[in-house]
C-alpha cells in the first residue's frame, strides 16, 4: 500500500513539475517577445542602450555601430527620403585582373537610392529610380508621371531597434559582404560574372562622415580559365562603397552638339506639350561666385569660385613625376580665367597628418597610381545623374602609360628631337609629356570629350614653322584631340613646340560650361550659352569634331595631324625613312641583344600603316559639321572628288605598291619586328606584316558602307554640280594600278601577286553574303558605338551614339554595292583568262588559283 502511495505522489509531483516547465517556458518566450517589441518601439531608448550596449559607433551622415562581425546603420528621419548615391571602386585587386587594366581607384558602379521606413512592415526599404524624369509637380500629368515611373526596391532591411528622435537601427552586412549584389555587384560591373563566394568576403571597415559613409569589403569568387579543377583561379578584390548624400539639385546647363561635353538625359513632362521633350545637361563642376563678389564677376573681373577644384596626387606617385602631374593640373586654370574665375584648380599631395584622407573616399578627387603593365590613363568622374553636376574626378595612371610616351616620341620625333631617340628619354623630356597626358585626361574630368576634329584647323605646312607653333601652342586648337606629336615638322623647320597643350578650342569649351549667368533654370540661359557659340560659326579652330566608331568625317580622326591626311602622311614617311637605318643605332648599345630594336622596328611598321588610315578616311568621306538654324556652313558634305583622288594616289604609292625602304632594308638580315602579345613579344614574317596591313585597307576601301557613301554622294548630285568619286570610278582605278602588268602580259612579283589576291579577296568577301537573311528592323543591325582610338589613351567615359552619322540599310541583296562588285570580278576574270598563259609559272599559278576563286564567288564552274 505503501509503495502504491508513493508512486502516485511521484507521479503528481512529476506532472506538476512539467506544468510548471511548460509554465516557464510560456512566461519566457513572452517576456523575450515583448523585449524584441519594445525594443523596436520608437523613443524606447532603454531598448535602444541595451542593443548597441557594447557596440563601436561612429557618427556621421548616420551612425555606423559594429556589434562584433555585424554592422548597423542608425539611419535618422531626416536622411529618410533623401536621395543618396552608391559610389563602388576598386581599392585592390590580384594580379590575374590587374593587366586586363582593372586597377584600384577605378569606379565600376554608381546607383542612385532613397531609404524608407515602413513601419507596419518593420522594414527600411532601399529604392532606386530613373533621374532623368522631370515634371512640375503642379500640372496634371503629374500624376501619371508619379504612377509610370515608380521607385523599385532593391533591398529590404529589418528595423531592429529605433535610436534617439526615431532614427531607424538595421543590420547591412548582406549588402557588403557579397550576399546580395543589390548595393555592390562587382563582378557582373567588371566583366567577370559569378557569384561571390561568401565564405570568405567579408567587410574590411566601415567609416563615416557629415556628406557620406565608407564601407570597405573583401570580395572573393572563382573564375574558371579552362575545363578542369587545376585551371580554376581564386581572385579577391578590394571594393569601397560609398554612399553621399547628393546635394540641393544645382542649375543645369542644356547641351549644344557643337562643343564636346559629356552629358546626363532629361525627359520633361508638362501639361503644355505636344510630344514629350527630351534633353541633354552638360557634366560640370558647380563653379560659382562668392555671394560678395556677384557683382566683381558680373562686370568681368576674375575672381575665385565659392568652392575651388582639389586633385591629389596619389602618394604611390613615383618622386620625378609628381610635379609634371601636378602642372598638367595647373595648365587649366588660364582656360577657366576665360570663364571668369581664376585660381579654380589645384593639385597637390596629401597631407601625410591627415589620417581621414582615403583616395577611395569620394570627398577626394585623387589621380591614383596604378602599379600595372598596362599602357593607358583615364579621366572619369562620379556625376550627380540629376543635374550632371560633377561631384568628384577619379585619373587612373597606370605606370606604363610611358611605355606609349616613349614609343610615340620616339617614332614620330626623333628625327628632329636628339633627347627623343635612346630607350630612356632624359627625365625633363618623359616629364613633359607626362604633362601633356595630365592636362588630357583632367580636361575628361571637367566633362569635356574628345574633340577629334580639332587638328584639321592647322593647315599642313603651318606644323612646319617655328613662330606658328610657338604661337598655337601644340599640334591642334585643343588638347582634347588625339593629335600627338609633331610628326609633320622636319629636320632644318627647327620647330620646338613638338607637344600638344591646351589651346584655343579648349579656352572656348570651358567657357561654354562654366561661365556663370546667375539664371535659375537651364531654359533661361539657353539664349544666352548660344550666343557663345554663334560667334565663331564657321571658325575651324573652334570646330568640334566627334569620336567616331566607324570614320565617317576624315577631319575627326585619331591620331592625325593638319588639314590634309596625304601631306602629312607624306612628311611622316620621310621621317620613317630617316628613322629606318638608326634604328640599331639609337636602341641597341654594343653586346646587347637586338630586342629593344625589334620593338623600335615594329613601331615604325604601325606607325607607316596609321599614316595610310587616315588617308584612306577620305574616299567615301562624308564632312558632318553640327548646325543650328543660320549657321553660314552646311555639313554632310562629300569629300571633294580631288581629295579622294589624292588619297587613293597616296595608298597606290605607300601599301598598295611594296614599300621596300621598309621591308626590304639592311634590318632584315639581323631582326624582325617583334610586338607584345599575351603569350609575349612574337617575332612577326615582314612579309606576312605586309600581306595583312594591305589586306586590311582593301578590305576597309571595299566596305559596304563605305561604298554606300559613295553611292549616297552619287544619289544626291544634281545636274552641274562638281565632279564626284563614283564607285565605277573607284573600281577602274584600283583595277588599271592593280592590274597594270597582267594587262601588259608581264610577269608579276611575289607582292603584286600579293596585292592582286588581297584585291579580289576583299572583293569576294562581301559578294557570296548578297544572298544572307538581312537583319530584322528598318536599318538592319547599326555598327556599335564604343571607346575607339587605335594605339591611343582611352579615356573609357561610354560614349554615346553618334548625334552625326549616316546608316544604311542591310538589304544587301538589293544594294547597287553587289552589283558593283559583282562586275568588277568579271571584269578581272576577263584580264586574267587574256594573261594566264603569258607570264612565267609562278604568274601563271596565281592566275590559275584566282579564277577558281572568281567561278566560285561568280557561281559559274
Amino acid at each position: 500500500m505503501k509503495k502504491v502511495l508513493l508512486a502516485v505522489l511521484l507521479l503528481q509531483s512529476m506532472v506538476v513539475f512539467s506544468q510548471d516547465k511548460k509554465t516557464k517556458k510560456k512566461d519566457a518566450a513572452k517576456t523575450e517577445n515583448e523585449a524584441k517589441k519594445d525594443s523596436t518601439a520608437k523613443g524606447n531608448t532603454t531598448a535602444y542602450d541595451d542593443f548597441i550596449k557594447g557596440a563601436v559607433t561612429k557618427d556621421g551622415l548616420f551612425k555606423i555601430h559594429t556589434i562584433k562581425e555585424k554592422i548597423y546603420f542608425e539611419i535618422p528621419n531626416e536622411v529618410l527620403g533623401k536621395d543618396l548615391l552608391i559610389v563602388n571602386k576598386i581599392s585592390s585587386v590580384p594580379a590575374q585582373i590587374n593587366n586586363a587594366g582593372i586597377n584600384k581607384g577605378m569606379n565600376y558602379e554608381n546607383k542612385l537610392i532613397r531609404f524608407y521606413k515602413d513601419e507596419k512592415n518593420n522594414k527600411v526599404w532601399a529604392k532606386t529610380f530613373d533621374p532623368k524624369i522631370s515634371v512640375n509637380k503642379k500640372d496634371n500629368i503629374a500624376r501619371s508621371v508619379r504612377d509610370n515611373y515608380v521607385e523599385s526596391i532593391i533591398e529590404g532591411f529589418e528595423i531592429k531597434t529605433y535610436g534617439k528622435d526615431s532614427a531607424v537601427v538595421v543590420q547591412v552586412n548582406n549588402v557588403f559582404n557579397g550576399t546580395s549584389k543589390s548595393f555592390n555587384n562587382l563582378f557582373d560591373n567588371i566583366g567577370m560574372g559569378g557569384s561571390v563566394r561568401t565564405k570568405d568576403s567579408y567587410i574590411e571597415e566601415v567609416k563615416s562622415f557629415p556628406q557620406n559613409v565608407v564601407i570597405k569589403s573583401q570580395l572573393t569568387t572563382q573564375v574558371s580559365e579552362g575545363k578542369t579543377t587545376a585551371e580554376k583561379a581564386d581572385l579577391t578584390v578590394g571594393t569601397t562603397t560609398n554612399i553621399v548624400l547628393l546635394p540641393e539639385p544645382m542649375v543645369g546647363r542644356f547641351s549644344d552638339d557643337r562643343v564636346g561635353y559629356f552629358t546626363t538625359q532629361k525627359v520633361y513632362f508638362s501639361d503644355k506639350q505636344q510630344r514629350v521633350d527630351n534633353k541633354e545637361l552638360i557634366t560640370r563642376w558647380r563653379l560659382e561666385p562668392k555671394e560678395q563678389e556677384v557683382g566683381k564677376y558680373l562686370s568681368g573681373q576674375l575672381v575665385e569660385p565659392k568652392k575651388p577644384i582639389v586633385y591629389y596626387i596619389d602618394p604611390a606617385t613615383p618622386k620625378q613625376w609628381q610635379q609634371s602631374i601636378i602642372d598638367g593640373v595647373h595648365d587649366w586654370n588660364k582656360a577657366f580665367e576665360k570663364a571668369g574665375f581664376k585660381n579654380v584648380i589645384s593639385a597637390r599631395l596629401p597631407d601625410p597628418e591627415d589620417k581621414e584622407f582615403d583616395v577611395d573616399d569620394v570627398r577626394y578627387s585623387v589621380i591614383t597610381y596604378a602599379a600595372s603593365s598596362m599602357a593607358n590613363a583615364m579621366g572619369p568622374s562620379v556625376v550627380d545623374p540629376r543635374t550632371g553636376e560633377i561631384l568628384e574626378s577619379d585619373i587612373i595612371w597606370w605606370h606604363n602609360v610611358m611605355t606609349l610616351l616613349h614609343s610615340w616620341m620616339r617614332v614620330q620625333t626623333g628625327i628632329i628631337d636628339p633627347e627623343a631617340r635612346g630607350n630612356v628619354f632624359p627625365d625633363a623630356k618623359m616629364a613633359n609629356a607626362i604633362r601633356f597626358v595630365s592636362s588630357h585626361e583632367v580636361g575628361h574630368t571637367f566633362g569635356l570629350r574628345h574633340n577629334m576634329g580639332s587638328s584639321f584647323a592647322y593647315s599642313v605646312e603651318d606644323l612646319r614653322k617655328p613662330d606658328f607653333t610657338e604661337k598655337m601652342g601644340g599640334t591642334a586648337p585643343s588638347i582634347m584631340d588625339y593629335a600627338r606629336f609633331n610628326y609633320v615638322a622636319q629636320e632644318g623647320d627647327g620647330v620646338k613646340q613638338i607637344t600638344p597643350k591646351i589651346g584655343i578650342y579648349d579656352e572656348f569649351a570651358i567657357n561654354f560650361g562654366y561661365r556663370w549667368t546667375g539664371k535659375s533654370s537651364p531654359e533661361e540661359e539657353l539664349n544666352i550659352t548660344k550666343s557663345w557659340i554663334d560667334k565663331h560659326d564657321g571658325d575651324p579652330k573652334y570646330f568640334y569634331g566627334e569620336q567616331q566608331s566607324e570614320t565617317i568625317d576624315p577631319r575627326s580622326q585619331s591620331e592625325d595631324l593638319g588639314n590634309n591626311a596625304m601631306k602629312a602622311g607624306e612628311y611622316g614617311i620621310i621621317n620613317l625613312k630617316k628613322t629606318i637605318p638608326n634604328i640599331i643605332e639609337w636602341s641597341t648599345k654594343d653586346g646587347e641583344t637586338y630586342e629593344e630594336a625589334k620593338a623600335f622596328y615594329n613601331q615604325v611598321i604601325n606607325q607607316w600603316y596609321v599614316y595610310n588610315t587616315h588617308t584612306l578616311a577620305n574616299i567615301g568621306g562624308f564632312y558632318l559639321t553640327p548646325l543650328v538654324k543660320g549657321s553660314k556652313i552646311k555639313s554632310y558634305i562629300p569629300v571633294p572628288y580631288q581629295t579622294q583622288k589624292e588619297a587613293l594616289n597616296f595608298l597606290k604609292k605607300n601599301i598598295l605598291t611594296l614599300p621596300k625602304w621598309l621591308f626590304i632594308n639592311p634590318l632584315k638580315d639581323v631582326l624582325k619586328p617583334t610586338k607584345n602579345t599575351p603569350a609575349g613579344a612574337v617575332e612577326q614574317s615582314p612579309y606576312n606584316i605586309f600581306r595583312e596591313r594591305q589586306a586590311a585597307i582593301l578590305y576597309n576601301l571595299m566596305h559596304d558602307e563605305r561604298l554606300l557613301r559613295i553611292l549616297e554622294a552619287e544619289f544626291l548630285q544634281t545636274e552641274g554640280s562638281e565632279k564626284i568619286m563614283t564607285v565605277a570610278g573607284l573600281f577602274d582605278d584600283l583595277r588599271k594600278f592593280i592590274f597594270d602588268k597582267s594587262l601588259k602580259n608581264k610577269s608579276l612579283t611575289i607582292a603584286e601577286r600579293m596585292t592582286q589576291k588581297n584585291y579580289v579577296d576583299a572583293l569576294i568577301i562581301d559578294v557570296g553574303r548578297i544572298y544572307e537573311k538581312t537583319e530584322k528592323g528598318i536599318f538592319g543591325k547599326m555598327p556599335m558605338i564604343c571607346d575607339y582610338a587605335q594605339h591611343s589613351l582611352e579615356d573609357k567615359h561610354n560614349i554615346d551614339e553618334q548625334k552625326l552619322t549616316l546608316y544604311f540599310s542591310g538589304m544587301k541583296r538589293l544594294s547597287e554595292v553587289g552589283s558593283a562588285k559583282r562586275a568588277e570580278l568579271i571584269k578581272v576574270k576577263k584580264i586574267i583568262l587574256v594573261a594566264k598563259n603569258t607570264a612565267d609559272e609562278a604568274t601563271r599559278n596565281h592566275y590559275e588559283d584566282m579564277l577558281i576563286r572568281l567561278n566560285r564567288a561568280l557561281g559559274e564552274k
